[in-house]
């Protein structure tokens, strides 16, 4: 009788610590904090560190002057751009961070934004353009590059073609998290020039949107922990974790049984 009170006990105990809770699960909880708005944009531009890849495109009135600095994948549409083509006609940042531009030679842009590098182009270029005012000059990133790793469906480095990209967004090119991960610690590593620095956000509070690290930043790591229920190995839902304890249960009865019958 005493047993079978402990296995009772047991059973009962697993059953309730194994499941993973709904509020563990659902996103944005809560009231939003009042505030003017619940989206809150990063004003700081990004500033380029080494082995980022960037798209400069020029145009101007002179065509055949242009040709001269123009890779050829600015002449085709965004659409048609594809991720290696923008890999092998890009402008990578060495380990100086300089670019090397045909007839311009190695140009730092190491801590320049997107603004300082398209102006200090233009500087460049006033020099072989008798008109500054008719030369356009693009410089953007070639893609956002970053990386989701642990309890998502798809981990791994990823590319986004647009200007910026939240957490949300992020975790959701990566197929999502599924129940066996934790929303409340989803960790951004984020190298600058000089250190690395770490960040914490809580994907089930709503006012996750109103945090400055809600925004991914080019060669972000993202990283989703597991929750202690996938290391127990004890399922995820109600009817995982009573199939683990029936499991487990037949398992006891059958060597009480045995060790009965020597």
């Amino acid at each position: 009788m005493k047993m079978r009170k402990v296995l009772v006990l047991i059973i009962t105990t697993l059953f309730f610590f194994s499941c993973v809770p709904k509020k563990e699960l659902v996103y944005f909880q809560g009231e939003a904090a009042v505030k003017d708005s619940i989206y809150k944009i990063q004003n700081e531009p990004y500033r380029l560190q080494v082995d980022d890849m960037l798209y400069i495109d020029i145009k101007s009135s002179d065509a055949s002057l242009v040709s001269l600095f123009k890779n050829t994948a600015s002449e085709r549409t965004a659409t048609n751009i594809s991720q290696e083509i923008l890999y092998f006609t890009s402008y990578s940042i060495d380990k100086h961070g300089n670019i090397r531009i045909p007839y311009l030679g190695d140009l730092n842009v190491l801590g320049y934004t997107e603004r300082e590098v398209t102006e200090k182009l233009q500087s460049e270029f006033e020099t072989f353009f008798r008109n500054k005012e008719d030369v356009f000059i693009t410089v953007k990133l070639a893609g956002i590059r970053f990386t989701v790793l642990g309890e998502v469906a798809r981990p791994g480095p990823i590319v986004a073609f647009q200007n910026q990209i939240n957490i949300v967004e992020a975790i959701a090119s990566a197929g999502d998290i599924p129940i066996t991960g934790n929303r409340k610690n989803i960790t951004i590593f984020r190298k600058s020039i000089d250190k690395t620095d770490r960040f914490t956000v809580d994907l089930t509070d709503v006012n996750a949107f109103d945090k400055d690290n809600f925004y991914i930043k080019p060669n972000d790591v993202v990283y989703v922990e597991p929750l202690k229920q996938k290391s127990w190995g004890t399922g995820t839902t109600g009817a995982q974790t009573l199939t683990t304890i029936i499991s487990l249960l037949s398992l006891v009865t059958t060597t009480i049984l045995l060790v009965k019958n020597f």
